[in-house]
């Protein structure tokens, strides 16, 4: 969801680079099936297994594996990311504050939208139909990648007036049922969730000068971090409180940085042109990963909302495997251009992660609803899958017009 998909590239000779276009494809079709799944609460008379598995039952449905695929895709791009940052110059300390920046862009945007599940309308004197659009219009202001011939005046003026909004945004917020919450972080928001995970797998890759051994500690910490946490074996230190959830908890970083380990793995074979022994890594890497869900599974279940241990490995090896057969399709038979109608949800995911905000406040505030027979059965998943590739499509007319986010 980060536009780290912009750095995404291969070093070859010199300082020339070479697009994976398996990733961005991967994260392209990550991000359709979000919003598909996303819309689900508009539809009744759908499959079970398709929805999302309720706190505390043991299980997951296919809306319970999208998240994490699209952690795992943040690690796999990692890699590549922070190597063309070190082409173009930048030192570790450069690359740790464009980390951290972009660290805060995600939090501050999970927070705002976070904090919109739960406003009094009343209270604060806006409707959530208002709250999200404003902003997500912020964020695109503030992040638009502006062209050049625009003024740098009017920039900073849209920027700076974009910051300014959500700072009154954020004092005048009032929640809950009796208005009685302020505005705080919650639980981070989706966004914020990747981008605590996307900090500690970031400085991991950058401080590891690319030491498989280093990277795999770091996951292997993550996931034992996760077991650790759900045996209630972490210590009762007070330093412990001020750690976030997302990374003390192990699961989501783990996620992550399984990502990262794949990206190294992948990078040193594509090098060598071994595609197919890189296939035979991952399947066999795969097969490990589900027998390790299996193994936790009995202890703590298998469950999303729990960001179990076995959901961990299970849907790691579940996005391992979907990633090697696109690169075969995408990168080795060269058939990236079957997938170009959806490029714009690899190459700006963000933006059109923003989307659909947009379109449900132009329902909310107009009443608009959708005919009975468009919210049920199979033909509401049809409705719903039209929904997420409008908003691709969406994206590429914004892009087109130049607009388009980076963090």
């Amino acid at each position: 969801m980060t536009s780290i998909s912009s750095e995404i590239s291969s070093p070859v000779a010199g300082k020339s680079t070479q697009r994976i276009e398996s990733i961005d494809i991967l994260r392209a079709i990550t991000m359709i099936l979000m919003i598909f799944v996303n819309d689900f609460w508009s539809l009744k008379n759908i499959p079970d297994w398709l929805r999302h598995v309720a706190r505390g039952v043991d299980g997951i449905g296919f809306s319970d594996v999208i998240f994490p695929a699209f952690l795992f895709i943040v690690g796999l791009s990692l890699p590549y990311a922070v190597q063309n940052r070190r082409l173009k110059g930048d030192s570790n300390i450069e690359i740790v504050k464009h980390v951290l920046f972009r660290t805060i862009a995600l939090l501050v945007m999970g927070v705002f939208l976070v904090n919109g599940e739960s406003i009094n309308a009343e209270a604060t004197g806006i409707v959530a139909g208002t709250w999200y659009p404003m902003v997500c219009l912020c964020f695109i202001l503030i992040w638009n990648k502006y062209s050049g011939g625009l003024n740098s005046i009017l920039t900073s003026i849209l920027k700076y007036s974009a910051i300014l909004i959500l700072i009154v945004l954020a004092f005048i917020y009032r929640g809950g049922e009796a208005g009685e919450l302020r505005f705080e972080s919650h639980w981070w928001g989706i966004l914020g969730l990747i981008g605590w995970a996307y900090l500690v797998s970031a400085l991991i890759t950058i401080y590891s000068n690319n030491n498989a051994y280093v990277l795999f500690a770091g996951w292997v910490f993550f996931c034992a971090l996760s077991i650790f946490n759900k045996a209630d074996l972490l210590p009762a230190w007070e330093i412990m409180n001020y750690i976030p959830g997302t990374i003390k908890g192990g699961t989501l970083a783990g996620l992550t940085m399984g990502g990262v380990l794949a990206s190294h793995i992948f990078r040193y074979y594509v090098k060598k042109d071994e595609h197919l022994k890189l296939t035979y890594i991952f399947i066999a890497a795969s097969i490990v990963l589900v027998v390790l869900s299996v193994l936790t599974r009995p202890y703590w279940g298998l469950a999303k909302l729990g960001a179990t241990p076995a959901w961990l490995f299970l849907c790691s090896a579940f996005t391992l495997i979907a990633f090697t057969i696109i690169y075969w399709i995408a990168d080795v038979w060269k058939g990236a251009d079957s997938f170009k109608l959806i490029k714009p949800a690899g190459t700006d995911t963000l933006l059109c992660y923003l989307i659909p905000y947009f379109i449900y406040a132009i329902y909310k505030l107009t009443g608009f609803e959708f005919p009975e027979i468009l919210s049920n059965g199979w033909l509401g998943l049809l409705k719903s899958f039209s929904f997420a590739m409008l908003c691709v499509l969406i994206t590429r007319g914004l892009n087109a017009s130049g607009i388009r986010l980076r963090i």
